[in-house]
């Protein structure tokens, strides 16, 4: 197996984690705006998936499947905000470490196409370290503001789905 293909599924696993940690870690977070972020940070690790899939598919490979992450499930304590804390702390610092892991084997890559691609996912995940930083910070107009006519948010979005 090629050195690029290793790197790839590697990388491939390591989003896989973030993504599945995202997923997990929306249920503590209940103020609407910053659960509307998740929502988005979840979809961007969904698109950064499929662009690291389809590299490793192009080069012969297997795509990495969920069952050796093991990461997704988090234990959080406290009330719900205090959970919800938490789990924004435990994100953003997870995502810095993304980074600082993976940019400089991104940055020794000789395969122009691939690396390029590496580097718009750690530039859109220092984008959601950004987000996690301003929504610690108390901040709710991550992804843009919300029209005066409309009024502010409020309420919270419940930790479940509701099913029948």
């Amino acid at each position: 197996m090629s050195d690029l293909l290793q790197l790839l599924q590697e990388f491939y696993r390591d989003k896989l984690t973030a993504l599945l940690r995202h997923e997990d870690g929306a249920r503590f977070i209940g103020q609407y705006d910053v659960n509307n972020t998740y929502q988005y940070i979840i979809n961007r690790d969904d698109t950064h998936l499929s662009w690291v899939g389809k590299a490793i598919a192009d080069l012969g490979g297997a795509v990495p499947d969920g069952s050796t992450t093991g990461a997704a499930n988090r234990t959080v304590s406290g009330t719900r905000d205090a959970a919800g804390h938490a789990v924004l702390e435990e994100d953003a610092r997870e995502a810095r470490e993304f980074v600082t892991r993976w940019k400089p084997r991104v940055e020794a890559m000789t395969n122009a196409r691939h690396s390029k691609m590496l580097l718009v996912i750690l530039g859109e995940v220092l984008e959601q370290v950004r987000f996690f930083d301003q929504a610690l910070a108390g901040r709710t107009d991550l992804l843009g503001r919300r029209a005066d006519v409309l009024g502010p948010a409020y309420g919270e979005v419940l930790p479940t789905r509701w099913i029948e």
